[in-house]
């Protein structure tokens, strides 16, 4: 059971491993949400407080490793969270975020015969301008998928009636 002193003790310990934490938040590259990584390390200094055995062992580096375990399992629930939400989000939105026509594109380009998918593809490359990599990781594929994925894509276009005869 905790006492009134064993608060008073932690309070020490927290203040003393504070340093610790921040290091690795910097360690693992935490760019966003600090606070709640902080507060990550701190439940997880608790807990490693909690469950020390002298015994067994200095606390510094056991600190260490529970800390550091419980950041990067925060980290993959996080990465987690993020691709369900990802892949939930272009299921269930595909259909209104492809209009039929884009008056972006040039009007020779729009008279090309492409898939809906493929067409989506088009905007987010030259209208958005998004990355290869971003989009890799949008669309679940690695880098090199999505170059070749690209590269079809241009040679479709390269290939059509509509290029050929363009202005």
């Amino acid at each position: 059971m905790e006492t009134g002193n064993d608060y008073e003790d932690f309070n020490a310990v927290e203040a003393q491993y504070a340093p610790m934490i921040s290091a690795l938040i910097r360690k693992l590259h935490i760019y966003r949400d600090h606070e709640e990584f902080r507060q990550v390390g701190k439940v997880a200094l608790w807990q490693a407080w909690s469950r020390f055995d002298g015994d067994k062992g200095d606390f510094t580096p056991f600190a260490f490793r529970t800390v550091h375990g419980a950041m990067l399992d925060e980290l993959a629930r996080e990465g987690r969270y993020a691709k369900l939400f990802l892949l939930s989000e272009g299921e269930h939105f595909e259909a209104l975020e492809m209009p039929e026509r884009n008056e972006n594109l040039p009007e020779w380009l729009a008279e090309i015969e492409l898939k809906q998918k493929e067409r989506k593809l088009l905007i987010e490359l030259f209208v958005e301008d998004k990355g290869i990599k971003q989009l890799a990781a949008l669309y679940g594929i690695t880098v090199a998928g999505m170059k070749k994925k690209k590269a079809r894509l241009l040679e479709k276009i390269k290939d059509s009636e509509s290029f050929q005869n363009r202005d």
